[in-house]
């Protein structure tokens, strides 16, 4: 089963430059709490953009490159659609995580979405889906700590598609 998890302006916008555009720690613990002992399905860019293999987590990368490598039991490299059937029809919950590309493709099989929905619009050059509320429906929303700094308010919002 697929999810998607992501963080995004009231714009869609989702990053500039392989970058994220906010930081608010209390998005970060909960990727981490949601995504933690799964697997995460991302792009090459987005694998680049993280730093660093995150822990206890198995990272799908997908990417066109036939050369990218990466030396570590905890990275698998993918190359087409096919390789990422089997965490399509497996029961467990396995998270797409980015980036923009990454998410159209696969959005169609995508069951649940953990969506931080930030209330402010940004300037980027990577933009998620509009999410079809005649495909997903709300079943939770909770607001975010107001990070004052930032000037940012947020909500944390699960959506599930409907009749799948």
């Amino acid at each position: 089963m697929l999810s998607i998890i992501v963080a995004k302006a009231q714009n869609n916008i989702i990053g500039k430059d392989n970058k994220l555009l906010w930081h608010i720690p209390e998005d970060l613990k909960r990727f981490k709490d949601i995504t933690t002992g799964h697997t995460i399905i991302m792009g090459r860019k987005t694998f680049e953009s993280l730093g660093r293999v995150l822990p206890n987590r198995k990272h799908i990368v997908f990417t066109q490159n036939s050369d990218f490598k990466v030396n570590d039991e905890n990275v698998k490299i993918v190359h087409s659609m096919l390789e990422i059937q089997e965490y399509i029809e497996n029961k467990e919950e396995n998270f797409v995580i980015g980036g923009a590309m990454i998410y159209n493709l696969l959005m169609p099989y995508v069951n649940k979405m953990y969506i931080t929905e930030i209330h402010k619009d940004f300037e980027g050059d990577t933009v998620f889906p509009k999410i079809n509320l005649d495909i997903w429906k709300e079943v939770s929303r909770e607001k975010g700590e107001d990070i004052e700094q930032n000037d940012l308010e947020y909500d944390f919002v699960v959506y599930e598609r409907k009749n799948k």
